[in-house]
């Protein structure tokens, strides 16, 4: 038989966790090879790239969809558990889970309406001649864009503060702080550090210095955090700061860094994942592709 649409795969997954236990990725391609009685020819099926079997591709989908529902929780990465509301749905033994049937639930209705998503309403009331092929690729790209965002975050947990740390200041060099030698970018030591975990020299002499602060954290950085890393600044004689999280700032904590005299830069996770992938941080090009257009100089000149 054909592979199916992704969101179908959603209800034979998420009954695989109705045990409570926790389960790995690839038990959930064999539980949807199974229940679908895919073949051998199935199997065989790739992505264009070339590089990721159909099934697992659609299976790796229909977890993100699970997990942005709240209906699974991630253990670990490439490890899920079912959660309360998972069993609740499966209590009511629904005949499929699709799009239509997550829209119960307000955190899926926020995932499918950022910007940067292909919008499921969209995609589900528009009508394929609705939209132009270059409009298509790029809601898929910032689709897959944005769940490389949430695979980076979930790698960055499992990794020590110290590997951030280092992480952090990987991305700054990237950027372009601390000028072309990574040697003027200074990961602190992990004890004494006085609430600055790195250091940049901006000039070779390090008369211009940059001070950091990385919180691998999945809570909000509040207000307090902030004053304590003003505070470090301060005792070194500077005004100049980056204060790096993996989760959010509290709107008390915005509201602080911008009314300050030298506000500091704040980048919560989300935005560390994309300067990640713009930078090629951790990330590398999978496959691409040239689009061409007319190049209509050329036949004018002809």
């Amino acid at each position: 038989m054909a592979v199916p649409q992704f969101q179908y795969f959603m209800l034979p997954v998420l009954q695989l966790f109705s045990d409570s236990a926790v389960h790995a990725t690839n038990e959930c391609i064999q539980t949807a090879i199974d229940y679908f009685q895919l073949d051998e020819n199935d199997l065989k099926l790739m992505v264009p790239s070339g590089k990721q079997t159909l099934i697992a591709n659609r299976v790796y989908w229909s977890l993100t969809y699970l997990k942005k529902s709240l209906l699974l929780d991630t253990i670990r990465r490439g490890e899920y558990k079912i959660t309360e509301r998972g069993l609740k749905l499966l209590q009511t033994n629904p005949k499929q889970i699709d799009r239509d049937l997550l829209s119960q639930y307000a955190e899926y209705r926020e995932f499918s309406n950022q910007e940067n998503l292909v919008i499921a309403s969209q995609e589900q009331n528009e009508k394929e001649e609705d939209i132009t092929p270059e409009e298509s690729i790029d809601r898929i790209y910032k689709r897959i864009n944005e769940q490389l965002c949430e695979e980076l975050l979930e790698i960055i947990f499992d990794k020590d503060p110290y590997y951030f740390e280092r992480l952090v200041m990987d991305v700054l060099t990237k950027i372009g702080y601390g000028g072309s030698n990574p040697s003027n970018n200074i990961v602190t030591s992990k004890s004494g550090d006085e609430g600055i975990d790195g250091i940049i020299n901006q000039d070779r002499l390090g008369l211009d210095k940059i001070y950091i602060q990385a919180k691998r954290w999945k809570e909000n950085v509040g207000r307090p955090e902030l004053q304590k890393f003003v505070g470090a600044i301060s005792a070194q004689k500077s005004n100049k700061g980056i204060f790096i999280t993996t989760s959010y700032f509290t709107k008390e904590a915005m509201e602080y860094a911008k009314n300050l005299s030298h506000p500091i830069v704040l980048i919560n996770g989300s935005e560390l994942a994309k300067l990640m992938i713009e930078y090629g941080v951790g990330v590398q090009t999978n496959y691409s592709y040239d689009i061409k257009k007319i190049d209509n100089d050329y036949f004018e000149m002809i």
